[in-house]
């Protein structure tokens, strides 16, 4: 089985890299690290959690890209929630995104180590011909 790691380079949350990589590449199967709502300068995007579930997801769209995938290759998604009331705007904004392709999903709340109210990490799946 081929490894691919760091295809897509470190994360960086507030001007910090960290040391995980974004993306990991293991038998047909794309390993995306819990992403949050950054935007390209590192910093959480104001707003609530329909402003952040979006920016998170746009930046898992913009990893599985460079993969050459899209969100309805995802078939596993982790969420976890800062605040167990926003759950109901997150769920909209997240049926926005994957629509009829949903894919199995755990969602629970947790404090989060960064100032934002969602991450989001997710499986894809690539079939090889």
């Amino acid at each position: 089985m081929t490894i691919k790691r760091d295809k897509v380079g470190s994360t960086q949350i507030g001007g910090k890299t960290l040391p995980i990589a974004k993306a990991v590449e293991a038998g047909g199967f794309v390993f995306v690290s819990g992403q949050v709502a950054a935007d390209a300068t590192g910093e959480i995007v104001s707003g609530g959690i329909v402003e952040q579930t979006r920016q998170t997801l746009e930046n898992i769209k913009a990893i599985l890209r460079e993969y050459d995938i899209e969100l309805s290759h995802v078939v596993k998604a982790t969420v976890w929630l800062d605040d167990v009331r926003d759950f109901w705007s997150f769920n909209k904004v997240y049926a926005e995104y994957f629509g009829t392709s949903l894919p199995a999903r755990s969602c629970v709340q947790s404090m989060l180590v960064s100032a934002c109210k969602v991450e989001i990490e997710v499986t894809a799946y690539r079939a090889r011909d």
